[in-house]
């Protein structure tokens, strides 16, 4: 069974002639099962959460404030006619929510007022610093000891998988995506998240993104990481965390076959 459990409408509008190019794309990548979402900084209702953000950086409040927010609604919408359609696969909707320890409460409250068929977890800033955009170099990476900001990723991990506000985890080890590496072992780092996930029965993301949009040598996630959460019984879920269409089920029967070697 091919699932892509990571698909994003961020780059059009909320609607089903644009949501169905993405259904259309899974069907001819052969996907048998997909998960749409978008992410927490597209709408209104979460903008509070993104204030740490802004002060934190000048790049960062402009990356923000360039963003056209909508309301929960509007989503909300948009998947109630999806579900009214008759289709050839597997559509689940549900959202990629930028986890911060400081707002845990507020999204407790905020996410249990939709039944999401799915809700993800994932860490994009490491206590106010995003560390994946082009000028993460500057306000992050040249700033932080890379084995703090790795020591710190994988507690911000441990505290998003024991809240138990979500079902799976986006991209485990996106870190590595700028070749930052630490200079100690992360295996009892990777065990103890194997763990928890375990305890938590939450899934974990094995997400080709890092390959396709960041050129990163791993097809997902690292094949260490990856054979521990295995060994431990946590569930995998494939994804290509595409924003376009065309980039629907990228890798993901190569990833699903490894996986069954």
């Amino acid at each position: 069974m091919y699932i892509d459990g990571h698909i994003h409408l961020e780059n059009g509008p909320l609607t089903v002639e644009y949501a169905m190019t993405f259904v259309e794309a899974a069907i001819t990548a052969g996907m048998d099962e997909i998960q749409i979402l978008d992410h927490t900084h597209r709408f209104i209702e979460f903008a509070p959460m993104y204030e740490r953000l802004k002060k934190a950086s000048s790049f960062q409040k402009e990356w923000f404030d360039k963003k056209q927010l909508q309301p929960l609604s509007d989503y909300f919408a948009l998947i109630k006619e999806m579900k009214h359609k008759d289709l050839p696969l597997r559509v689940k909707w549900g959202l990629e929510v930028c986890f911060d320890p400081m707002y845990k409460g507020f999204l407790g409250k905020l996410l249990h007022q939709y039944p999401y068929d799915f809700l993800i977890g994932s860490i994009h800033s490491i206590d106010g610093l995003l560390y994946d955009m082009p000028f993460s170099k500057e306000i992050l990476w040249d700033v932080r000891d890379v084995d703090e900001i790795y020591h710190r990723y994988y507690e911000i991990m441990e505290e998003m998988i024991a809240s138990d506000l979500f079902t799976q985890i986006g991209h485990p080890d996106q870190l590595k995506l700028f070749h930052h590496e630490p200079t100690y072992d992360l295996t009892s780092t990777y065990e103890r998240i194997a763990q928890l996930a375990k305890q938590h029965d939450i899934a974990m993301e094995n997400n080709t993104g890092i390959h396709y949009r960041y050129h990163h040598e791993d097809m997902g996630t690292n094949v260490q990481f990856l054979t521990i959460l295995k060994q431990a019984g946590v569930r995998i879920i494939t994804a290509s965390d595409a924003h376009r269409s065309e980039d629907v089920g990228r890798d993901i029967k190569k990833i699903t076959m490894l996986g069954e070697k």
